[in-house]
């Protein structure tokens, strides 16, 4: 298979060139080590993964003798299983002026976090890697930050094809699983069966002690029918028969892992009684759609679940947008007590960008009324509108817009 640039390959780059080490993080099986590996090549970068049992125990027992014997510049695949070796890392960056001695990819987040930032603190840039967005499917990297507007839609709609609910469709059903790029259905159904027996099992049996299969795969059927919904415990916890205690604990665990995205609620101590519960992503919508057992994209598009699917993808479309780009921003989403709801908040600069997600080609632009909400936020309201079906950005009034959903 042809290698498919990512888009966060500029990022790292730059960040290899500012930090000595750089920690590659995300789900198992999104191309971290591929990506890392393709930019070694030609390079003399040394390669190791901890996967290897022998490996492994020489950097446990002795970090010293084992960068004696794999000497900087290093790749280092899966460095979560050894974290032994983080505290040689900090010596070794401490004697060198060297940018970029050491790369590493790790997949279990919370327990490996928490001894990066202890102990590398200030000498490690820390990037997440997701699976294939629209974009890097379709061979391309838009120039303009997506600020929302006018112009700079117009400018994306230049280089790609009209939006195309098929197309949309077939990329939500398929996901951004490297593996299951092309393949048929009834490899990808065998691919997201083994990808849950092997690599997730495992996973959750090291971080968290879970060993009962039966009831997490129960539990992860449960998280997949209420997506795009605020978290419910106590569902989760009635459709795996664990108590609600369990069903969260569970649910950060697969936060951690990279399976699950929690959308946070929008907050603001000038905006009284909003809700606390977050919502419900998942960061492959292929996986979500095998988990439901959506069997094809043709059901999954015609089916009643479609708009929460729809949803899934433009969420996390725009979280792989930002967690490449260039600017900081944060995510979230509006609810009040009287259950109004705007889908998406992305603050930036202390701008407020606010949108709602249709997958309709044509939805009611009263939609954008909603947003007179955020008036009496501190924040200035900036571009914004509906990231819908629509083929071509229209604008709806002076700061919103029909946003054709792959043009973010």
């Amino acid at each position: 298979m042809k290698y498919i640039t990512r888009e966060i390959e500029r990022k790292f780059i730059k960040m290899n060139s500012f930090f000595k080490a750089v920690l590659v993080t995300g789900a198992r099986q999104v191309g971290k080590t591929t990506m890392l590996k393709h930019l070694a090549a030609g390079t003399n970068r040394t390669y190791v993964s901890m996967d290897n049992a022998m490996v492994r125990d020489l950097a446990q027992r002795d970090p010293v003798l084992f960068f004696q014997t794999y000497k900087p510049p290093i790749l280092i695949d899966e460095v979560q299983k050894a974290p032994e070796l983080f505290e040689q890392i900090k010596i070794m960056c401490d004697e060198s002026d060297e940018k970029g001695l050491f790369w590493l990819t790790g997949s279990q987040q919370y327990k490996m976090m928490e001894r990066v930032r202890e102990t590398l603190a200030g000498r490690i840039g820390i990037l997440e890697l997701y699976g294939f967005s629209q974009r890097e499917k379709n061979g391309l990297v838009f120039e303009e930050e997506l600020d929302f507007s006018l112009e700079t839609l117009q400018k994306r709609q230049q280089r790609i094809e009209k939006n195309n609910v098929v197309k949309v469709f077939n990329h939500i059903w398929e996901g951004g699983m490297p593996q299951v790029y092309g393949v048929d259905e009834e490899l990808r159904s065998e691919y997201y069966n083994s990808y849950i027996d092997t690599y997730l099992m495992r996973d959750v049996a090291e971080v968290g002690g879970i060993t009962n299969a039966v009831k997490f795969r129960r539990f992860l059927a449960g998280c997949a029918a209420l997506v795009s919904e605020q978290v419910n415990y106590a569902t989760l916890a009635e459709s795996a028969d664990i108590s609600a205690p369990t069903a969260k604990e569970w649910l950060k665990i697969l936060e951690g892992l990279h399976i699950v995205y929690l959308l946070e609620p929008y907050s603001n101590n000038e905006l009284k009684r909003l809700s606390k519960t977050p919502k419900l992503y998942f960061c492959d919508t292929g996986l979500c759609a095998y988990l439901s057992m959506w069997l094809t994209a043709q059901t999954l598009m015609n089916g009643a679940a479609s708009g929460h699917y729809y949803e899934n993808y433009v969420v996390m479309e725009l979280v792989k947008n930002y967690a490449y780009s260039k600017s900081k921003i944060n995510l979230s989403y509006y609810r009040d007590s009287n259950a109004k709801e705007i889908d998406v908040l992305i603050e930036e600069n202390d701008t407020i960008h606010p949108l709602e997600i249709k997958k309709s080609s044509s939805p009611d632009r009263r939609e954008v009324k909603k947003y007179g909400l955020l008036e009496k936020a501190s924040l200035k309201q900036g571009n914004g509108g509906i990231v819908c079906m629509c083929e071509q950005p229209i604008p709806i009034d002076e700061q919103n817009c029909f946003i054709p959903s792959n043009l973010i």
